[in-house]
């Protein structure tokens, strides 16, 4: 199977957000997203779905509105587009008493009473995947980064799953899930991968063996569509990029612009590896696996494994040297300042440490890590 990878301008991107919908007196979810997205496109015009454009659109659950940029030079363009739509949002949710919610994972709202919206693709999911399709109320982050030659897309991937611990560390923010302490800084981690076509990619030593393992999934009926291949990073032929898919949904806009501008320095600088004749290593895959769950658990407390000479260091301090090192690559894509966000939720904490904060100060009440959610996401 020949899969063609159409080339994008290197290190353009594209930010997608899921965030839920709740009440705002309770922190609940509520199942109102196709309703709320109706009366947000009949007020505004409708953009082209070419992927110039910001898109708002529904997802899996009834409960979850998702902002989609358009192709973007920059982290600030594209958290503009981000920030746009938020309005829209507001701007129909205000009145109705809606909250939007940007985290990983509900702390207390059952999955058993979440309803899915009605599109056959979405049943298809669940038909194959039964109970464990029907528990993944999460919500998530993806960055496409643009890559300029189907030579790079799979030292790109390499080179994100080898920071895999750092980026899902500082956006870890699912502590909690139906009305338990999970004991995970990033919940959703675990939850996502039991889908069958989810997880961490298979270690490709070339474009052939992506194509192989495409044509295995496609020939054994295991997806449909390449697109039904949801691992947790992936080249994307269609739009000459890779996507990062596995971390949470930061709360606040802050937080979200400080994670795509890692993700983009970090795939400019496997680009530049590669262009300057150098291999990136791919870090074997039983390690990601561990650092994977390491972050996942511990989030920025996690002591990761650095690489395959099993170096281990605790991922705040790997981070302090990863932000000197992509400083110059920071300052030539225009996100010095997104970039330096890192360093403030080392300092700050991630959403995880927030939720947990604010439920120790209410008795354990698990309502006001929904509510701390909702009122840091207005703060931006």
């Amino acid at each position: 199977m020949n899969i063609e990878f159409s080339s994008s301008p290197q290190s353009t991107l594209g930010i997608e957000w899921e965030v839920a919908l709740v009440d705002a007196q309770t922190g609940a979810l509520v199942p109102r997203a196709e309703e709320i997205l109706a009366a947000v496109h009949s007020q505004v015009p409708q953009r082209a779905e070419d992927g110039d454009h910001p898109v708002l659109t529904g997802e899996f659950l009834n409960n979850t509105v998702e902002m989609v940029t358009g192709v973007c030079r920059s982290v600030g363009e594209a958290v503009g587009q981000l920030e746009q739509m938020l309005g829209e949002i507001r701007r129909v949710t205000d009145p109705q008493g809606i909250e939007i919610y940007p985290a990983g994972t509900h702390p207390f709202s059952r999955w058993q009473d979440q309803s899915v919206v009605e599109k056959d693709r979405y049943f298809t999911v669940l038909d194959r995947a039964q109970y464990w399709g029907r528990q993944m109320v999460i919500f998530g982050m993806h960055v496409h980064v643009g890559v300029d030659s189907q030579d790079k897309a799979l030292p790109v991937q390499d080179h994100l799953l080898a920071h895999y611990a750092h980026l899902l560390a500082l956006s870890a923010n699912s502590p909690y899930w139906n009305g338990f302490d999970t004991g995970y800084a990033s919940h959703r981690a675990q939850l996502f991968q039991q889908l069958p076509t989810a997880g961490i990619p298979y270690s490709f030593q070339n474009w052939s063996d992506f194509e192989l393992c495409v044509s295995d999934l496609l020939a054994t009926g295991v997806i449909d569509d390449i697109s039904e291949s949801r691992l947790d990073v992936r080249p994307v032929p269609k739009y000459g990029t890779v996507e990062m898919r596995f971390c949470d949904s930061p709360t606040s806009v802050r937080d979200l612009s400080a994670i795509a501008a890692l993700t983009q320095c970090l795939a400019e600088e496997a680009s530049r590896i590669v262009d300057s004749g150098r291999k990136v290593e791919q870090m074997r895959p039983w390690l990601i696996r561990e650092n994977k769950w390491r972050a996942a658990r511990y989030g920025l407390e996690a002591i990761i494994i650095r690489d395959n000479a099993l170096e281990e260091l605790l991922v705040t301090d790997d981070l302090a040297n990863m932000l000197e090192r992509l400083q110059p690559i920071a300052v030539d894509l225009g996100c010095v300042e997104e970039l330096a966000g890192v360093a403030r939720i080392i300092t700050e904490g991630t959403g995880s440490t927030h939720q947990r904060a604010a439920v120790a100060a209410h008795d354990g009440d698990l309502r006001s890590a929904a509510l701390d959610v909702v009122q840091r996401a207005r703060r931006g």
